[in-house]
């Protein structure tokens, strides 16, 4: 019979809450019968004789189905961030918590048991790693006294406002509807690896510090069934998304992300977004559960802000990447990268970022929305295969300033910058705009060519524009036609051959001289001396180098464009 009483026969994880304190036969030596009637108890909802008042409280709540709301009544003292203390009459056990939700007593008749805590300080570490909990869960204004651990475990939803917790780990949670987190202040970094929310994803207005690893969210493999929404969020960290997915938006509307402890505050490589990702403002009277609305008039906004690297590398978004008015501040090692990302629309429309570089390396965008104030400067922009089909421009963005863009991303000269926005500009019916970005690429090229090279490139831009300008020979031609016309006038002409020769023509004979291959029937007539030969020489180099000029210029322009 001793064997009996050294195992007690309430749940093995909570037994010391009410189990056997008089030694292995139970209280007051009367065996194991006392532990049996108490299981018994517990099963058919009565609570355990040795729970705190708080937790009897708590108890009775979850089996209503009611809000056990345990505050002062005083806002500063009932605030779960500031440094006031509370005492036992509000304070649970978190293996009391975690009794209720994985194992709790049937709800009363007619209700719906979940447990409702408003104001209540949760002692020692909640862990319901790989538990399955049925019941609702909401926790408001709530303080933890160590981290909570939840990987593995699955829920119906969690709501987790305006909660203070050292630390949430919850890799692998698997939720069917909602986790909110809004208001929450997380000390020491929040983990999310490879969870599974089913519908929305809340952080906004959360306040969230690094980790030991500098991460101050890790939501890596993060799937999300709808919104992700963390407007006004405020992170310390790296915020790292690599590889997550969100069903329908991710909103980081009025964040304000800062990493001075590594290169990046924003690291979601392969991030893949249905619809849109927003970097936008939100307004700060707007309430943390309303999402994706654009402040009304007159509303106090706050702009997103970043202080620290993003990285979007190879991401996919179904609508848009919405930037405006976000503000970036970089070192001169921090870039915001958007390498091989393929988007609808990107809405480049945000302050200029103060250092740092602009990488758009292989990214496709059907609509490119800008502004000419947006970009950065010289050798801070790279656009190497940056594909993108239209131009909207938002507000004024002459040509002469979307030439400058594309310079800041050629320092070193490459072709396929001007191409593209030549081919863009000629799509939408901008023909002559057109030309004069391929004249400024040619223009470009030539200052990296040896000085034959120049010369020969000075010569083809002065005379035909690099055949982007052909109406330019056609003057050239006719001022050296008159010019050589007028000379030639003037000059001597004896007949090579007497009687064997046609009527003289100073014009016809310039004329002749001018153009090469065609023979007008007056040079070889005529006898030209001393500095009229010269001048005859240098009319016909004349006229082959045009010739030379306009044919390069249409070649360029029949084969290349």
């Amino acid at each position: 019979m001793k064997r009996v009483y050294e195992t007690p026969l309430v749940i093995g994880a909570f037994g010391h809450i009410w189990g056997a304190r008089d030694g292995p036969a139970g209280r007051n030596g009367d065996g194991g019968q006392r532990a049996v009637t108490e299981g018994a108890g517990v099963r058919d909802g009565d609570p355990p004789d040795d729970l705190t008042a708080a937790e009897t409280g708590m108890w009775q709540a979850f089996r209503n189905g009611s809000t056990y709301d345990l505050r002062s009544g005083d806002a500063a003292v009932d605030d779960p961030h500031s440094g006031h203390p509370w005492g036992p009459e509000r304070t649970v056990r978190a293996r009391v918590v975690c009794w209720l939700l994985l194992d709790g007593p049937p709800a009363l008749a007619g209700r719906v048991s979940a447990l409702k805590l408003v104001g209540v300080q949760i002692v020692d570490s909640l862990d319901l790693s790989g538990g399955t909990v049925v019941p609702y869960v909401e926790l408001k204004g709530c303080r933890f006294e160590q981290e909570v651990r939840l990987p593995e475990a699955r829920f119906t939803t969690v709501r987790m406002l305006d909660c203070s917790l050292p630390r949430l780990e919850a890799a692998r949670v698997h939720t069917e509807g909602d986790l909110h987190l809004a208001r929450c202040r997380i000390h020491n970094g929040l983990r999310l690896t490879d969870a599974h929310i089913g519908t929305d994803l809340l952080l906004n207005r959360a306040v969230v510090y690094r980790d030991r690893r500098g991460r101050s969210i890790t939501g890596d493999g993060l799937t999300v069934g709808q919104d992700l929404q963390a407007e006004l969020l405020e992170s310390h960290g790296e915020v790292s998304l690599r590889g997550a997915t969100i069903g329908v938006s991710l909103s980081l509307r009025g964040a304000r992300l800062a990493n001075q402890y590594g290169r990046l505050a924003l690291n979601a490589p392969q991030l893949t977004v249905e619809r849109t990702l927003y970097l936008t403002p939100a307004g700060l009277s707007t309430p943390y559960y309303s999402s994706g609305i654009t402040p009304a008039q007159g509303t106090r906004v706050q702009r997103f802000s970043c202080r620290g690297g993003i990285r979007l590398d190879d991401g996919r978004f179904g609508d848009a990447v919405d930037l405006e008015h976000a503000r970036f501040v970089f070192t001169d090692e921090q870039e915001l990268s958007l390498r091989r990302v393929q988007v609808p629309e990107l809405r480049f429309l945000g302050e200029r970022p103060e250092g740092g570089r602009v990488v758009l390396s292989g990214a496709r965008v059907v609509n490119l929305m800008d502004r000419a104030d947006s970009w950065p400067g010289p050798g801070n922009l790279q656009m190497g295969g940056f594909s993108y089909e239209n131009l909207v421009p938002r507000g004024p963005f002459p040509l002469a300033r979307r030439l400058n863009w594309v310079a800041a991303a050629t320092a070193e000269y490459n072709p396929e910058p001007y191409e593209r926005l030549a081919a863009v500009l000629r799509s939408g019916g901008e023909d002559e705009d057109a030309r004069e970005v391929l004249l400024a690429k040619q223009r470009h090229r030539r200052e990296n060519l040896p000085f034959a090279g120049k010369l020969w490139g000075y010569t083809q831009d002065w005379t035909v524009g690099y055949g982007y300008r052909p109406g330019r020979a056609a003057v050239w031609m006719a001022v050296l036609w008159a010019a050589t016309s007028l000379a030639f006038s003037r000059a001597p002409h004896p007949p090579i051959k007497g009687g064997e020769h046609p009527s003289w023509n100073a014009s016809l004979f310039a004329l002749d001289l001018l153009l090469p291959v065609i023979d007008l029937g007056q040079v070889g007539y005529w006898r030209l001396q001393g500095l009229w030969q010269w001048l005859a020489a240098v009319v016909i180099m004349a006229g082959w180098i045009l010739a030379t000029a306009v044919a390069a210029g249409a070649t360029r322009l029949l084969t290349r464009q």
